[in-house]
């Protein structure tokens, strides 16, 4: 599924010079744990998370014991400055991908640099965000989009398999397949496909098949072909 049908278009973002404070508010009320940060041409220079916040405040309280134990030391310094922007602690090394990339990229992503969400970027200028909730839209489609699917597109128009001769069912994402059709080969590829749309859990199959074409020799002499004489 590309990641244009599953993404958020509507996207809370911040500026590296806005305050931290009302960010943080933002994005409490608005019940999110990250956003995008952009310039004024609307690129992505950023982001900040919750992450971002913990890390900050690890490091303001840590300045507060340093400053207050030189200003005891040394009556000319002086406590820093507690005023810090977006800028300042914001992830700088961002991750995007584009609207036409497939979930599973984005899944892939997300697994490996351990983050939640990805930054959709068209021509450099953002068009959307992805979070791992979005992702999870993808693999929990209704059975009948399913069965549509695997019937319509799989079975018609991949396979040209007359459809009459599938019956296709769907509990929860478990598909069963059943039917007749005319080779063993058909009858795997239907499966296989299967498994790999999404929303799709397990596939059983109850199909049987005309040829086990699966099994032709083509390396030997066809039964009853003479022995050539040379």
């Amino acid at each position: 599924m590309k990641i244009r049908d599953l993404m958020t278009k509507e996207v809370l973002t911040t500026r590296a010079d806005a305050s931290l404070k009302d960010t943080a508010r933002r994005m409490v009320e608005a019940g999110i744990s990250g956003i995008p940060v952009l310039d004024d041409d609307g690129f992505v220079v950023g982001i900040i998370t919750e992450s971002d916040f913990v890390n900050a405040e690890a490091e303001r309280r840590q300045s507060w014991r340093r400053a207050g134990m030189l200003r005891f030391l040394d009556r000319r310094e002086s406590i820093p400055s507690q005023e810090r922007t977006v800028g300042d602690v914001m992830t700088t090394k961002v991750i995007t991908l584009g609207p036409d990339a497939d979930h599973s990229e984005a899944a892939r992503l997300m697994q490996k640099a351990r983050i939640k969400r990805l930054p959709i970027v068209e021509g450099d200028h953002l068009v959307g965000l992805i979070s791992r909730t979005d992702l999870m839209r993808a693999f929990a489609r209704p059975d009948e989009e399913i069965i549509e699917e695997i019937i319509d597109e799989v079975i018609t128009k991949i396979l040209w398999i007359d459809p009459a001769k599938v019956q296709v069912t769907s509990q929860e994402g478990n598909v069963t397949l059943a039917g007749r059709l005319e080779t063993k080969s058909d009858a795997e590829l239907l499966v296989e496909l299967t498994k790999r749309l999404d929303g799709v859990v397990s596939v059983a199959s109850n199909l049987s098949w005309e040829v086990d074409n699966t099994r032709s020799d083509m390396t030997g002499r066809p039964p009853g072909m003479p022995r050539p004489n040379w």
